[in-house]
């Protein structure tokens, strides 16, 4: 599933399934269908082409057939669905063809209301007709060749007026981190490295003032200098135009010159620059491919002192930029609290430090959610005051509250979110999906990210790619890249150095999603402002996020005269819990999230009827106060993750066993009772507290081979038992993470565990909790330490370690213990 395209990728390949010749369909039946596909494939790849022209450059009519066709794919894959569950469930035991007859007249039925089903060669042409028409707008509209409107004649670059802000406006830049980027382009003690070529590359978030700072490091140094440049990148951008930016600023040209290539513009510019010392600043860059071009004009053999600094959004390319060892990066980060404060006073009150007493509070906790963004800052100070007027404090209040619910409409916001959505418009479509997601969850929510990659695949937002490695580790990449593009702020453990547990985004950024979130119909955010509030009947809502901030919200809600049956994900927060309509509303539901929501009160809740949501794929049950789990749980064939870290829950059902998808199952140390068969559950890939004090779910472990990470709780240890535990861990090929724990820090000992068991090479994290105790160094450890490539994080309670294998311990290639 993409933003772009609807549900057409995971659609296309359901189409084409239905061809396969176990069918037998008829010839003119299978005709029908290749041509719905084919015609939905040239859907696809037009809807494509609109998704890399910005919103708000895009005809209307484009938009709405664009919308048109993703609510299409959507119904259809709706239908689809429903059609393959009943296959999978066996409830109709009727021939595949006359199956697909049954499925292409319920498809036939999306666009004809109460029509006679027809014959499944009619149904297919019915629905051909349908999609032509949809086809033909496509045609008319000339979205083939789609390009974006022309900017109006008013539009100015929002980014223009960094160039030329006044030293005295640059609180937090200048007298200090000005003097820091040109510590950096400075020597390095070595009078060598003074004459080399350096490149020092400034990152950071959008709205962080790079160029700004950049431009004051520059204004400042230019003069020592033989000839000096500034250019401007942006999106886009083309490298052709960037050489002839840099010889018309370095005064090789006094016109733009004309009829040179890109290699000829090269050649100019290296034959310029030779023997001569000089200051370059490429201003925002983007794409690795266009530094790559551009840095060739730049000569390494250059020992005049020459520098280049470069700016950009994404860690990535600023590794790049700066990849010699002699080269530098510089990480921009936020204001600190007094900047802050210094930079919003000024702005409102025309002084640094001035502000009175009534709105010092309020301040406070309005720069809290700039998070030092000076961008941000700067935006909401001049909402509060204007022609030298400051505002009232009861609207300095209501500002606040709107901030991360979507400001109200001004042109300081409107910049401000367009220099944001750059960012967002050049991330590849699967990760423009991923970010809108995060708009399901509150401001100053801090996301799990494990959480996060379920939910998105239980999405079909991630998609399998060549390299041979699972789903989730798929999505990791996902986030490691929006994290990599400064999108999300990581949030790391505290119980490991470096590790990302989770993320934040950017109240600024927040604002963004959700505005473009609900221009898309992509997820709808009741949060108690009116916008959000604005539902109607007649409207079909795909993802639904109930966050009310007061509990006295709740009462003007719409939500009751609204149907659900399209919703394919639901996220509630206390107290919006109290919204949720009853399980058995739902029609297509994928993700149901009620992480902390205290299921205990609500009668109109029956755990029951989870049982009806057949396409369920996520369900988030953690800290909901639920005592346990009902049978009809095991209806859900499709469910992917199931979080049950609930305190409550001491045993799960017989039932569960039944779901041979089930990828992801969480739960906590307190649930002890295991139905047997648990290893029917064969995709599992992470299973978390789950107790082995059994020699029979030591036994079901080894069924489980695919997974990837093991979180065990033992309450005691006997040989019969280690011995069953280290035969299924052998069996385990494809771990990569195992805790072992015990329970109240009793002591149990493994010494067959260190003797017999050999990790397999994708072992990356070995834990034991204090109870466990090797008496030496195990064996796998001791003899082959090099065979553990892969292994990352080592904690383990030696009893007795000789000066030689801790010896042997250094030498591997283990990055922590």
């Amino acid at each position: 599933m993409d933003l772009a395209t609807g549900a057409m990728g995971t659609l296309l390949p359901k189409l084409a399934e239905l061809l396969n010749e176990e069918y037998k369909l008829q010839k003119g039946v299978k005709e029908g269908v290749k041509s719905l596909e084919k015609e939905m494939q040239s859907m696809h790849a037009a809807l494509r082409k609109v998704a890399r022209v910005p919103r708000d450059q895009l005809d209307e009519q484009v938009k709405l057939w664009a919308g048109e066709v993703r609510e299409l794919s959507f119904d259809m894959e709706d239908v689809v669905d429903k059609f393959l569950l009943r296959v999978d469930d066996g409830t109709e035991p009727t021939t595949k063809s006359n199956k697909l007859k049954r499925l292409t007249e319920k498809m036939a039925g999306l666009f004809t209301k109460g029509k006679t089903r027809h014959e499944i060669g009619d149904a297919i042409n019915e629905i051909n007709k349908q999609v032509q028409e949809v086809a033909s707008r496509r045609d008319r509209y000339d979205i083939n060749n789609i390009v974006a409107n022309p900017a109006p004649v008013t539009t100015i670059d929002p980014r223009l007026r960094a160039l030329y802000t006044e030293v005295t406006e640059l609180v937090g830049i200048a007298g200090g981190r000005d003097e820091e980027v040109m510590k950096l382009l400075m020597d390095d003690g070595d009078g060598m490295s003074t004459k080399k070529l350096k490149t020092v590359s400034v990152v950071g978030f959008g709205g962080l003032g790079k160029t700004t700072l950049v431009k004051t490091v520059f204004d400042k140094i230019k003069g020592d200098y033989a000839c000096s440049a500034f250019v401007p990148v942006g999106r886009n951008a083309d490298a052709k135009k960037v050489f002839t930016d840099i010889l018309l600023a370095v005064g090789k040209y006094g016109s733009p010159p004309t009829g040179l290539d890109e290699r000829q513009l090269i050649d100019k510019l290296r034959e310029y620059l030779e023997n001569k010392r000089y200051l370059i600043v490429i201003d925002d860059i983007w794409d690795k491919e266009l530094w790559a071009i551009i840095n060739l004009a730049f000569s390494s053999s250059n020992n005049f002192g020459s520098r280049l600094i470069t700016t950009t959004r994404i860690v990535s390319v600023a590794k790049l930029c700066s990849s010699s060892t002699h080269d530098s990066i510089y990480q921009m980060t936020p204001l600190s609290d007094d900047d802050s404060k210094r930079l919003f006073y000024k702005r409102i009150f025309s002084h640094e430090s001035e502000c009175p007493h009534e709105f010092k509070n309020v301040s406070i906790d309005i720069l809290k959610k700039c998070g030092g963004v000076p961008l941000a800052i700067i935006t909401i100070a001049s909402l509060l005051a204007s022609d030298g007027l400051v505002k009232r404090e009861d609207e300095w209040h209501v500002l606040l509250e709107s901030i991360g619910r979507g400001l109200k409409e001004d042109p300081n916001v409107e910049q401000m979110l367009k220099i944001l959505s750059f960012s967002y418009y050049d991330l590849p479509s699967h990760l423009k999906t991923c970010l809108l997601y995060l708009s399901m969850f509150p401001e100053d929510c801090e996301i799990g990210k494990d959480q996060l990659i379920w939910m998105w695949i239980a999405e079909s937002f991630v998609q399998p790619g060549k390299e041979k490695i699972s789903l989730f580790e798929m999505g990791e990449t996902y986030f490691n890249e929006l994290v990599n593009r400064n999108m999300i702020q990581p949030v790391y453990s505290v119980f490991g150095v470096g590790q990302v547990y989770g993320c934040r985004v950017h109240d600024m950024v927040l604002d963004l999603i959700s505005s473009l979130s609900r221009e898309e119909n992509f997820v709808t955010i009741l949060n108690g402002t009116a916008e959000s509030d604005s539902m109607s009947s007649e409207r079909k809502y795909r993802r639904m996020s109930l966050q009310y901030a007061r509990k006295e919200e709740l009462e003007t809600t719409p939500l009751k005269s609204v149907s659900v049956l399209q919703v394919r994900s639901i996220a509630a927060f206390e107290p919006a819990i109290d919204l949720m309509p009853p399980f058995s509303s739902f029609g297509v539901l994928r993700v149901l999230d009620l992480t902390g929501c205290n299921l205990g009160v609500h009668g109109n809740l029956h755990l029951r009827e989870l049982g009806s949501l057949l396409h369920l794929r996520y369900l988030g049950l953690a800290k909901t106060g639920i005592s346990e789990l009902p049978e009809e749980i095991g209806k859900l064939q499709f469910l992917q993750v199931l979080d049950l870290r609930v305190d409550e829950i001491e045993g799960l059902p017989y039932s569960l066993i039944k779901l041979g998808k089930l990828m992801c199952l969480l739960l906590f140390r307190s649930c002890k009772r295991f139905p047997d068969g648990l290893g029917n559950l064969s995709s599992l890939e992470v299973l978390s507290k789950i107790h082995g004090d059994s020699v029979s779910t030591a036994n079901e472990l080894g069924r489980m081979v695919n997974l990837r990470k093991l979180d065990i709780v033992f309450d005691n240890m006997t040989p019969e038992l280690e011995e069953a535990f280290v035969e299924s861990l052998g069996k385990l090929s494809n771990i990569q993470s195992i805790q072992i724990r015990t329970v109240h820090y009793n002591l149990i000992s493994m010494h067959m565990l260190g003797e017999r068991w050999v990790p397999p090479r994708s072992l990356r994290e070995f834990f034991t909790g204090r109870g466990i105790k090797f008496s030496t160094l195990p064996a796998w450890i001791k003899n082959n330490p090099l065979r553990m490539s892969h292994l990352s994080k080592l904690n383990i309670r030696v009893g007795d370690l000789k000066q030689e294998e801790l010896e042997s311990l250094g030498s591997s290639p283990s990055q922590g213990c």
